[in-house]
């Protein structure tokens, strides 16, 4: 006996020193990583100082070879690349959108570019959120994409400027912040490029460009939160963000050079499946507008959150409507699966990736609408014969919360007996796994 404690002892003893040098590495590493932007900091500094072209005072050498495929193109030039070295753009979303379209636009010689976004990296995000990098998970979006934009481009600087931007870019995905960034733009007089990406479509606008109409002169009313879907819950293909965000960077660049048809008063709706396009002539300008018409009401910014009756970022929150005699944890339902009957109220698309074993599979939207009620009734009494012990299981627990609530209320009165619902999985890894 002795013998295996010493075994155990040494075997401890070596995951703990594998710990700390795990550790002593990372740290290391970080530290290095420090030094070595520091040092890539200075040698651009001192490469653009010593590379000033004899025949342009506005364009270096290296800027001038850099983008010399711009220059020559007759709706940019040299007068172009000097505007867009000269302008500044507000980026706001390093996600599907905003990656592709940061990415054209340092390239293109933007002189400043400034991003805005609350997020970290997470896994989930690599599917079309081409800036970020697997080393950096959970670490801000805007210092990772500045990490990948400044070592590809050494005349891009990143800086928090509060004078005017000549454009903002939206590429959020949530209703809120682009009630918000519509009302920021008017009231500043900015263009704003608008994009959106869902599943396998997207779409493409500018609002407040010239006399064209805003966000609100088309939308005066938010819609209700419960009909609007983000590509967390609906998904989203990673090349159709792609194919937006770079048609965002491009209607950024025509408006900094002054070019033609920029889509405004249009709007593009690309779809992935067919690969078509198509061009939608938009609502003009109304007079009527709250914000852009000839009385405004809206003269300050206003509380979106409260306007819209939802949160300005597209994180789910969780919920908390049920008592807790009405949940159950993951291993006590591991250990009554056997004599219970376990409903799992995800769409079938979701429960088709991956579910529990014996489990059946009743989506979520069949128990709200009414007309299934009668078919509910027949489903549930079917059950009454093998069990009185009935679990709703779903993706983040809100979706099962939501169905056992409903079911508590017909249960009173038809079937008399008690309905449970196991909240998401406590491993905080596997929350969202889908």
């Amino acid at each position: 006996m002795q013998y295996f404690y010493i075994l155990e002892f040494l075997y401890r003893k070596e995951r703990m020193t594998s710990k700390d040098e795990i550790s002593e590495l990372k740290d290391e590493i970080l530290e290095l990583k420090t030094l070595l932007k520091q040092k890539e900091k200075r040698l651009k500094e001192l490469i653009n100082s010593s590379e000033n072209c004899p025949y342009s005072t506005q364009l270096s050498c290296q800027e001038i070879s850099r983008y010399s495929r711009h220059m020559l193109i007759p709706q940019i030039g040299m007068k172009g690349q000097i505007a867009m070295k000269q302008s500044s753009v507000l980026i706001i979303g390093l996600g599907g959108l905003g990656c592709p379209a940061a990415l054209y636009l340092a390239a293109a010689g933007i002189g400043t570019i400034t991003f805005v976004d609350y997020d970290e990296v997470e896994i989930t995000n690599f599917n079309r959120q081409i800036l970020h990098a697997e080393d950096n998970i959970n670490v801000s979006k805007v210092e990772s994409a500045c990490d990948m934009l400044q070592a590809n481009s050494n005349t891009l600087q990143n800086l928090f400027d509060k004078n005017k931007y000549d454009v903002v870019l939206d590429g959020s995905d949530n209703v809120a912040t682009r009630y918000l960034l519509n009302d920021m733009c008017v009231l500043n007089q900015v263009p704003l490029v608008s994009g959106s990406a869902l599943q396998m479509e997207g779409q493409l606008t500018v609002y407040n460009f010239e006399d064209g109409p805003c966000y609100r002169c088309l939308f005066p009313i938010p819609p209700p939160p419960d009909t609007v879907t983000n590509c967390g819950d609906g998904g989203v293909l990673g090349a159709v963000t792609g194919v937006i965000g770079a048609l965002q960077a491009l209607e950024t660049i025509k408006i900094l050079t002054k070019a033609d048809n920029v889509m405004s008063g249009r709007l593009l709706i690309f779809d992935a499946s067919s690969t078509t396009f198509l061009n939608v002539k938009l609502r003009k300008k109304q007079e009527t507008c709250d914000v852009c018409g000839l009385k405004p009401k809206i003269t300050q910014l206003i509380d979106y959150e409260q306007f819209c009756g939802s949160k300005a970022h597209d994180k789910v929150i969780d919920i908390n409507i049920l008592t807790e005699v009405e949940n159950i944890c993951v291993k006590e339902l591991a250990t009554l699966e056997k004599e219970s009957v376990i409903i799992d109220v995800r769409p079938k698309i979701e429960y088709e990736i991956c579910k529990l074993p014996n489990t059946i599979n009743i989506p979520y939207t069949y128990f709200k609408d009414n007309k299934n009620s009668e078919d509910i009734t027949k489903t549930l009494l079917s059950f009454r014969s093998k069990t009185s012990r009935v679990f709703f299981i779903c993706r983040r627990g809100n979706d099962s919360q939501r169905t056992e609530a409903s079911m508590l209320i017909l249960s009173l009165l038809i079937l008399h007996f008690p309905f449970t619902e196991k909240k998401t999985p406590e491993i905080e890894q596997d929350r969202d796994c889908l």
